[in-house]
């Protein structure tokens, strides 16, 4: 028998404002309780008819060191961390309401959304949440071999994710590597807060292209060849809880819970969600508890 718990959405309208770390733009987020079975749906209010786009992998387009969304000619940038939260936290059913088109970066973290949503409450619903559980081994690959993402069953009925950060032996950023457990404990105290990072070398052609223009260090942690450039480490292995952060977020877009252990080696976005997709594709089984069978 395959435990499930319930669905749950929010307690109660609740929204923060920023800008957008890519495209500098002013932002406001609106979470707005939804229904069961609803999922996570972005909707771009500043748009004509306010668009909708569900916060599902079909609907993620590539992108560069970011996760976008993009359904009938609206699109909705930068919604790792939004669901990454909505994931740690167990929130299921949500509509995010946004009047720009990239969701605000605030400090690179989670932790502002994690404290609008705690301000909201979380509220069960009466109805069960999907599963899917890994029955075997699933791997894949960047197509240069840089990156690869791997996941196999656990014993218990759980999420545990995996990442293994390594820049090289000239990088600023020490080789790091962690296991976390997923549940909203862990997500508070050990995911929540990790913030972006961006090397220093890699400022000036990020900017060329238009990106980061009203980004400072203080927003995010720049690593210089001495290390963090006007800020602090929140932790010593910052960087690769962010990294799981961003995998959990990712993973968020398969649209329900995934039992299993993921390890990560050096992926981005953009194999995360080749891997979601493969998870996706690989589940012949639409009842409420899947399994996965790929090899």
């Amino acid at each position: 028998m395959i435990p499930m718990r319930a669905q749950q959405t929010i307690g109660k309208t609740a929204e923060i404002s920023g800008f957008g770390m890519f495209t500098g733009s002013d932002a406001t987020l609106r979470f707005v309780p939804a229904p069961p079975d609803h999922g996570i749906v972005f909707r771009r209010v500043d748009l004509p008819d306010s668009p909708s786009i569900p916060a599902l992998v079909e609907y993620a387009v590539k992108s560069h060191r970011r996760t976008v969304l993009s359904h009938q000619g609206a699109s909705v940038e930068m919604v790792e961390h939004v669901m990454a939260c909505f994931a740690g936290l167990q929130i299921d059913n949500c509509l995010v309401e946004l009047d720009s088109p990239e969701v605000p970066g605030f400090d690179g973290s989670s932790a502002p959304i994690l404290d609008c949503i705690d301000e909201a409450g979380v509220v069960p619903q009466d109805a069960l949440r999907s599963v899917l559980v890994l029955r075997n081994g699933v791997q894949i690959t960047a197509s240069q071999g840089e990156s690869e993402i791997v996941a196999r069953p656990l014993a218990q009925p759980m999420l545990a994710i995996g990442y293994h950060l390594d820049y090289g032996l000239r990088s600023p950023i020490p080789a790091q590597k962690i296991v976390v457990p997923i549940h909203p404990d862990s997500f508070r105290e050990q995911l929540a807060f990790a913030r972006t990072f961006v090397l220093e070398s890699e400022i000036q052609q990020l900017r060329s292209c238009g990106y980061g223009q009203r980004v400072t260090e203080k927003d995010i942690l720049v690593i210089g060849p001495q290390g963090v450039i006007g800020n602090q480490l929140r932790a010593p292995d910052e960087c690769v809880r962010h990294k799981v952060l961003d995998c959990l977020g990712d993973l968020a877009l398969i649209g329900c819970d995934v039992y299993g252990f993921i390890d990560a080696y050096k992926s981005g976005h953009s194999l995360n969600q080749e891997f979601v997709r493969r998870l996706q594709f690989a589940n012949l089984q639409p009842a409420n508890a899947m399994d996965s069978n790929a090899g």
